[in-house]
Parts: structure tokens; C-alpha cells; sequence
């Protein structure tokens, strides 16, 4: 991996995701849904979520694949394979992918977006698994691997074949935070730092540096789509599900816009050294 030359290009974004999420039910003893939602954006990109009657934080993990390796982008927020079996379901997809474009030797990656449980608690499931690297997600593993202990402000360049992700050092909601551009679909994949819901910020000033160069990084790339792990917001402006809800039936869409990240912007600007819980049509940013 080395540090990236920047691409020229603009934010173009795209029309929505053609698919509607699981989003809990009001029982979820009764819930029939998937433990886990499979969503084909295309033929070698995979957008994974889990079932809320599961676990209330209901993440989404993505699957992307190249020439000669796929990579996992966190692994969930249940361990036990019995009731999320993401092994099982990646294998599937992986299996189906060689299936119709054999490689010998086919590897897996497992990277994370950051380290907090809801986005590591599968990781366990890949333990052994034949041709699988595992980046553990805390700081010092994941900025070595990336190469951010020696320069957090290099861009990572991750190379599955064909397909190369450029990854950056995004810390403000965790100091180990990674943000991932994919060129491929235009996907700028931002973890817990941005997406529908409450943005919870760990260090404020990291936080305010982190999405200016999210809006920079953006400005430079085609970015069709700006996708978190969770969606927490409901349809109707500033209003958000309450924390552990199990059903969600007026989510609004996953993917955000590079627009929105100005907005995020705009909002730090205002809120300036302001604690507390601070509420904008399409997210809440809480600092304590």
C-alpha cells in the first residue's frame, strides 16, 4: 500500500439504493425476517444488515469484491454464529461469486470502520477460515496496517485485484476510525462517524478536522453515495428513534450526500463549544 495520487473529479450523486432495509417489527420474538439482509448493489458489491430482533443496533457491514480477494468492512453486533451467522452468509456470497469466476486461492480481508462492539462482535466467526486476513479494528492494528501510525494523514490505498480502496484516518467519533472510498461504486464509507442518526462525538476538535477532509477528500472524487452503519433518524425532520428501539418503520434512506456532509459542517460551525445533544433535520450530534 502506498499513499494515493488524487483523482480529479466531482461529487455526483447517484438516485437512491434500490432496496428497502428490514427495519424490526413490534415484537421481536415473532419478527420472520432474515437474521441478515443481502442486498446486491452489483455483481461484486454487497451491502450486509442485520436484523434488529436481533440486536437493536441493527449495523450494516459491506462486501466488496475484486479480482483476486473480497474484503469484509466490519463483522456486526452478535457473536454467536447461532443467531447471526455471518461466516455462513459470506461464505455463501463468496462461493457464488467463485462459482461463476473461479480463482484459486480466493482470499477474504476483514477491515473495520472502527472498534466499538456493534462493528466487531463477528470477528470470531473468521477465525481459521482458510485464505482470511483479520485486521483487529483497535488503533494500533488498524493505523499499522494502514500505514496512518506513521502519517494519519496519508491516504491507504487497499488492493483487491482491480479494484483499490483508498481508506483514511477519520478519528472524532473513535480514535481509531477508518473511512473508505471505493471508486468502483462511488460508495465513501463513513462508519459511525456520519450517517442518518446520532453522530456521538468522542473529540470534538478531531471531529470538526475529520469532516472537513471528508468534504475535501469528496470534492476530489466521483462519491455517488455517502453510506454510515446505522440508521437512527425516522422520516420526519430532527426526529429520531429512541436508543435500543427493535422497530423502525419510517427509516429514512441509509445513503447521504456529500451536501450532507456540508451541512455536518455547517452544524460544528454553530454549535461551536456548545455541549450537549444538538438536533438538525437529518442528524443529531451529541457531545458530551
Amino acid at each position: 500500500m502506498g499513499t494515493t495520487d488524487t483523482t480529479a473529479g466531482a461529487a455526483q450523486p447517484a438516485g437512491p439504493l434500490a432496496v428497502r432495509w428490514i427495519h424490526g417489527s413490534p415484537s421481536a420474538k415473532h419478527n420472520t425476517d432474515p437474521d441478515i439482509q443481502v442486498y446486491a448493489h452489483d455483481a461484486d458489491t454487497v451491502v450486509l444488515r442485520q436484523n434488529m430482533a436481533v440486536d437493536y443496533e441493527a449495523p450494516f457491514l459491506f462486501l466488496l469484491f475484486g479480482e483476486e480477494r473480497a474484503v469484509l468492512i466490519d463483522t456486526g453486533a452478535t457473536a454467536d454464529p447461532a443467531h447471526f451467522p455471518l461466516r455462513r452468509v459470506v461464505d455463501e456470497l463468496i462461493a457464488a461469486r467463485l462459482a461463476a469466476r473461479p480463482h484459486p486461492g480466493y482470499g477474504l480481508l476483514v477491515l473495520h470502520t472502527h472498534a466499538h462492539g456493534d462493528h466487531v462482535a463477528g470477528d470470531g466467526q473468521f477465525a481459521g477460515r482458510p485464505d482470511t486476513v483479520l485486521v483487529p479494528a483497535g488503533r494500533e492494528a488498524a493505523w499499522e496496517f494502514f500505514g496512518f501510525a506513521a502519517d494519519p494523514d496519508r491516504v491507504a490505498r487497499v488492493d483487491l485485484g482491480g479494484r483499490v480502496l483508498e481508506c483514511l484516518a477519520t478519528p472524532g467519533h473513535h480514535p481509531a476510525a477508518v473511512t473508505f472510498y471505493d471508486p468502483h461504486s462511488g460508495f465513501l464509507l463513513t462508519g459511525d462517524t456520519v450517517y442518518p442518526g446520532r453522530l456521538y462525538v468522542d473529540d470534538w476538535a478531531a471531529f470538526g478536522r475529520t469532516v472537513d477532509r471528508l468534504i475535501g477528500f469528496a470534492a476530489t472524487r466521483p462519491v455517488t453515495h455517502v453510506l454510515g452503519c446505522h440508521i437512527e433518524m425516522s422520516t420526519a425532520p430532527g426526529v429520531d428513534y429512541p436508543i435500543r428501539t427493535v422497530h423502525q418503520p419510517d427509516e429514512p434512506p441509509l445513503e447521504m450526500t456529500v451536501a450532507q456532509l456540508r451541512d455536518i459542517r455547517a452544524a460544528i460551525a454553530e454549535i461551536g463549544d456548545r455541549r450537549g445533544r444538538h438536533v438538525y433535520p437529518d442528524f443529531v450530534i451529541c457531545r458530551d
